[in-house]
């Protein structure tokens, strides 16, 4: 019998000290469980640091970036979709995600993207709308819903849950619902034919 999941990757955003992160992360990542149809991976990007000057095509990297982008490269491949977890930096979002959007390309294409935002007042969703015009420069296509959790800080208890986080679940299952159908229609197109460039 074969595996029919969604490989869904969710990346965890921020590398800042004390960041809230984690626990958005965790929290989302047991919304996903209850889901049988993903097959789940995390990638925190503060173990996959990538240097902020790319070099020209075809230059000698040092041997650690060369491990780094070739272990991230093989997750982002494999994936169906993602879900990224970013907070709201300055109106924005983090450069370590800009970051790695712009290390690579073809993993990101043809592919559905998610948001899970958290922040003060916007609950990050001013980064998010930013995220889409970055994510649509690279083919990928972003579902409509998204998760945001205003005043993140003070919603987090130190188990990690937020405060009143029913509209948070159900957010985060019609998220998942919108990954499903574009993740599973993207990826019988890109078996049928090569996505056009």
């Amino acid at each position: 019998m074969t595996d029919d999941r969604l490989s869904l990757v969710i990346i965890t955003a921020s590398v800042r000290d004390g960041r809230l992160g984690p626990a958005v992360t965790d929290w989302f990542l047991a919304q996903v469980k209850e889901r049988a149809e993903f097959a789940v991976q995390g990638v925190d990007l503060l173990d996959h640091p990538l240097p902020f000057v790319i070099p020209a095509p075809g230059s000698d990297l040092p041997a650690e970036v060369v491990r780094v982008r070739e272990s991230l490269r093989s997750v982002l491949v494999a994936a169906d979709a993602f879900v990224v977890v970013t907070p709201e930096y300055n109106h924005s979002f983090p450069a370590a995600l800009k970051n790695t959007v712009d290390w690579f390309y073809q993993e990101w294409t043809a592919k559905p993207v998610g948001f899970v935002s958290y922040g003060g007042l916007s609950g990050g969703v001013r980064a998010v709308e930013q995220l889409r015009q970055v994510f649509a420069e690279v083919h990928a296509l972003t579902v409509r819903e998204n998760v945001a959790f205003p005043n993140a800080g003070g919603r987090f208890d130190s188990q990690g849950r937020p405060a009143d986080a029913e509209p948070s679940v159900l957010s985060a299952g019609l998220l998942l619902d919108q990954l499903d159908w574009w993740g599973r229609a993207l990826r019988t197109a890109r078996g049928e034919r090569p996505y056009p460039r």
